[in-house]
């Protein structure tokens, strides 16, 4: 599917069917031939606003997979820039990335809610990857990226604007999750991958109750809704000082 050198319907169904953890190893060597990596124009996006909101020194990519999100911290970080996620699968074609002039940078095999650093970083930016937690995981979640940080650092995602109901997007992602959660209900281990289940409010108010005060920026290049609001933005959640 999607190319010639894309996973197939059989490899999509047998991933969907594990663990993420196993299914994101089973797609890893196909991966960046799915739609699923985040596309070029979105990091450019994230990069070209934490270049203005800068400088940095050390950058964490949170759930960083095959490493497109290592490209947005090479450009923005002056020191290290460290990928995480918890598929040894993705991090050995992250590994691949040929060699870079910039900052120092190496991959860690670790569970997002429970990362192995404390007062390491002063950015750390995630893709994508919200929709693998649960609403209950979320203190856990920001509270391993606030231990992470160091006083005043950033936390830093895209996050699209909802589509509309009426759009075909709105009722492809409601399908997708139903569809999700009826096979989450009929087998285990489950595949958490929710496109609908957090909500930006209740994103919004436990980053805050997990220390961080919350800025958006609207990203350059998406263009506005008709009511004027940015298509997309970036939510930049910064730890008290």
């Amino acid at each position: 599917m999607f190319s010639p050198e894309g996973p197939t319907l059989r490899e999509l169904a047998v991933q969907a069917m594990s663990s993420v953890e196993h299914g994101y190893d089973l797609l890893a060597p196909k991966f960046d031939r799915t739609p699923f990596r985040t596309p070029r124009p979105v990091l450019d996006a994230v990069a070209s606003v934490l270049e203005r909101t800068g400088p940095y020194d050390d950058g964490l990519d949170l759930c960083c997979g095959t490493g497109a999100g290592l490209d947005v911290l090479t450009r923005v970080c002056r020191r290290t820039v460290t990928g995480a996620d918890f598929s040894a699968g993705m991090l050995a074609v992250a590994g691949r990335r040929p060699p870079d002039a910039g900052p120092e940078v190496s991959l860690v095999r670790a569970d997002a809610r429970a990362l192995p650093f404390t007062g390491a970083f002063d950015l750390v930016v995630s893709f994508g990857a919200l929709g693998h937690f649960l609403p209950a995981e979320l203190p856990g979640l920001f509270g391993s990226v606030h231990t992470a940080l160091r006083p005043g650092g950033l936390f830093a995602f895209p996050v699209p604007a909802p589509p509309r109901p009426r759009s075909s997007a709105f009722w492809t992602l409601l399908g997708f999750d139903a569809a999700m959660r009826v096979r989450n209900a009929v087998r285990r281990p489950q595949f958490v991958m929710y496109y609908r289940a957090l909500r930006f409010g209740a994103v919004r108010r436990e980053l805050r109750r997990a220390g961080f005060a919350v800025e958006l920026y609207a990203l350059p290049g998406f263009g506005r809704r008709a009511d004027g609001s940015p298509r997309a933005r970036l939510l930049a959640a910064r730890k008290a000082s």
